[in-house]
């Protein structure tokens, strides 16, 4: 490790200068030669290179999204030229052209803050030893030797022996206890940041290889990372665990206000920007704005589970998104959600076979009364309106009230009206018909 470090002796300076002028500020809260002093100084010089490095955290955010986009692509790719790495080799490179897509993106910032990394730990072994470091005189160099950090002094290690413990004004024991509390630290943070990005910013519809490599390093780095613990002194340990959170903060907050599409993050932002409009009546934030807007650009097929739900519950609270990325107060579809219920069929309930037997029955029993009375009025007119020649009249008058016989046309009439099997109004027979 200090071979590694002394490659990057040309960055020893600047950050042991940034080290010393934060030293002046909390020296002068905490006293100059406290652990406090010393240690805030770390994690401050921790806060200003994230804070620098923020540009290329947002590239990694944007370089990890494309490779998970890719992972299909390349998996085809791998499948076709299966027998020709070569050719696999040039469809990647020409893939990642085509989309802009760097595969070293993703650890851009961890390259790039490896040179201070291994600058503090080369700062940090010249104080354990004693001997000065960049603008680290020897007044500075006894104060950070005197610095202890919960018991602990700043330079020591895991790994030292009881005797350089001694000499550091410090016991074994508790040498071991902080340093072993922080490498857990250290190890359980660094799993649980690469565990938030696997289960909650990952598109789970798109089952890939990188998915499975990204889960292998989930249980890989905080192992490497206690391994290498037993060796860092006091003061990196502070560097590292600093950094450690920040990345997790960092990405938390990501993942709750940019999550990746299709993820578990993505539907519980939509769902929560679904309670805003509905509780406001508008999308309040530019880049809320910007979200609706992008989801609505895109086709109904393109859109993935998450933002369907979305566009479905705006649809049922009677809003209607706009391609400007705002929401209209629609009337239509409000009315056509509160009256969508009254206006369903409803089902018949089932019936029995009694039931519907019985049902029969009536509508035959209805039909039989419908059809007679037709059938007697067609009878009742045919009597009355079919002339009598003068020798029925003069046998009527003769005979007096008695009525005449009625026609054979009549009775079939009458049959008719009585037997009700036929419908509608019947033609009369010819008297001279048969029966």
């Amino acid at each position: 490790m200090d071979t590694i470090a002394s490659f990057f002796s040309f960055i020893t300076t600047p950050v042991s200068w940034v080290i010393v002028q934060f030293h002046k500020v909390y020296g002068a809260i905490f006293g100059p030669d406290t652990g406090w002093a010393w240690g805030l100084s770390i994690v401050s010089l921790v806060v200003l290179i994230r804070i620098c490095l923020i540009p290329l955290f947002v590239k990694q955010i944007k370089s990890t999204r494309n490779m998970q986009a890719l992972q299909p692509k390349m998996k085809a790719i791998q499948e076709r030229y299966k027998s020709d790495k070569q050719r696999q080799s040039e469809e990647m490179m020409k893939l990642y052209k085509e989309t802009g897509t760097n595969p070293l993106s993703s650890c851009l910032p961890i390259l790039a803050q490896s040179p201070f990394f291994f600058a503090l730990y080369h700062v940090l072994s010249n104080i354990a030893e004693g001997d000065k470091v960049g603008v680290i005189n020897q007044s500075l160099l006894e104060s950070a030797r005197q610095a202890h950090i919960f018991g602990a002094p700043l330079a020591s290690k895991f790994m030292d022996s009881a005797a350089d413990a001694a000499a550091l004004d410090a016991s074994i024991t508790s040498v071991r206890i902080v340093t072993a509390i922080m490498i857990i630290m250290m190890s359980a943070s660094q799993f649980f940041t690469q565990r938030q990005l696997m289960m909650k910013n990952v598109d789970l519809s798109v089952k890939t290889p990188y998915m499975q490599q990204q889960k292998m390093l989930m249980y890989i780095f905080p192992v490497i990372f206690a391994v290498m613990g037993i060796n860092f002194p006091v003061g990196v340990l502070v560097y590292w665990l600093t950094t450690n959170v920040w990345t997790m903060g960092q990405q938390m907050y990501v993942i709750n206000q940019n999550p990746t599409p299709g993820s578990k993050a993505q539907d519980s932002y939509l769902q929560r920007l679904l309670k805003g409009i509905t509780a406001h009546g508008e999308v309040r934030g530019r880049r809320r704005k910007t979200i609706v807007k992008m989801i609505v650009a895109k086709s109904s097929s393109d859109r993935n589970e998450n933002e369907r739900r979305f566009f479905a519950g705006l649809t049922k609270a009677g809003f209607a998104a706009q391609p400007d990325g705002t929401v209209i107060k629609s009337d239509t579809i409000e009315a056509e959600t509160e009256g969508g219920a009254a206006a369903r069929r409803q089902q018949p309930k089932r019936q029995t076979k009694a039931q519907r037997q019985a049902a029969a029955a009536q509508v035959v029993a209805k039909d039989t009364e419908e059809t007679s009375e037709p059938a007697a009025e067609a009878a009742t007119t045919s009597l009355e309106k079919k002339p009598q020649g003068p020798a029925k009249t003069a046998a009527k008058d003769e005979a007096g009230d008695k009525p005449a016989r009625p026609s054979r046309a009549n009775s079939g009439g009458t049959r008719q009206g009585k037997s009700g099997q036929r419908k509608g109004q019947q033609r009369p027979k010819h008297p001279s018909s048969k029966k």
